[in-house]
């Protein structure tokens, strides 16, 4: 089981971003844009994900991930059951939804090093 310490772990190594309380929800940003946010009792994660692939993993994992609200849908975002991760697993989304939101040249240099 992953937790929202395990993400800020992850999360707060990656370069430019923040971490934000909003409403009493846990977010990391860079700059202004949100590419993780907890639910309030912090058992989903909602994170980056491209909205052409998300009925895919939603369909082949639904005990795992959830489409967002609908308010939601019209953002590249999808929300995961923070049960349901293991580790490596939320390493990669967190670090794929980070590289959603900065530049390509940053995410390319990062993962390099990684």
């Amino acid at each position: 089981m992953v937790t929202v310490d395990d993400v800020r772990a992850v999360a707060l190594t990656l370069p430019r971003t923040h971490e934000a309380v909003v409403r009493g929800r846990i977010k990391f940003r860079v700059g202004q844009i949100v590419y993780v946010a907890f639910s309030r009792d912090e058992t989903l994660m909602g994170f980056g994900f491209p909205k052409e692939e998300r009925e895919w993993l939603v369909g082949t994992e639904p005990e795992k991930f959830l489409m967002p609200r609908e308010s939601d849908l019209r953002f590249n975002w999808v929300v995961a059951r923070l049960a349901a991760l293991g580790p490596e697993e939320m390493r990669g989304l967190v670090i794929d939804a980070w590289s959603l939101c900065v530049p390509k040249r940053l995410s390319a240099a990062y993962r390099e090093r990684a």
